[in-house]
């Protein structure tokens, strides 16, 4: 797996992160789920990302 697409995946969860905790600060309902649904996203590749790690070996 790509370097550049770890990363690419762990800033997705990052900016969930971000938009999660400014929904939150600002009680903007829809930016905190944007946060939530992007830092799944992040996790879920991340997760993918170590499967295929796990096979290589």
């Amino acid at each position: 797996m790509a370097t550049e697409d770890k990363a690419a995946h762990k800033a997705t969860e990052l900016k969930g992160k971000v938009k999660e905790g400014v929904g939150d600060a600002t009680d903007d309902d829809q930016l905190k789920a944007e946060g939530e649904t992007d830092q799944a996203k992040g996790n879920l590749k991340q997760a993918g990302d170590k499967v295929k790690d796990a096979f290589k070996k």
